[in-house]
């Protein structure tokens, strides 16, 4: 499991999510590799195939899947020490608050 898909707060992230940070467009595309574990340049070629071949079905599906599916959480992915501080600063914060 890469270190995208893990969220150090609640363990590996579930379900599927679109992927922004690597995305062309909406994030569709890199949602659906990283979720299956595909290639991510692959599954781009496939859908721009089935783009040229189903063009209304393929658009359809694409903003449908837009519109339903999640946006990918952030995930924090540097050193953990460094991620610990800042998460006790925030507590600390509203503690004080």
């Amino acid at each position: 499991m890469s270190r995208g898909t893990w969220n150090s707060d609640h363990g590996p992230l579930r379900g599927f999510y679109r992927d922004r940070e690597n995305s062309w467009i909406f994030g569709v595309c890199s949602g659906l590799a990283d979720r299956f574990n595909l290639n991510l340049g692959a599954v781009r070629i496939i859908v721009f195939i089935c783009l040229l071949i189903f063009t209304w079905l393929t658009v359809a599906v694409y903003i449908a899947a837009t519109l339903l599916i999640r946006e990918k959480p952030l995930v924090y992915s540097g050193r953990d020490d460094e991620y610990e501080f800042w998460r006790r600063q925030q507590r600390d914060r509203w503690r004080h608050s």
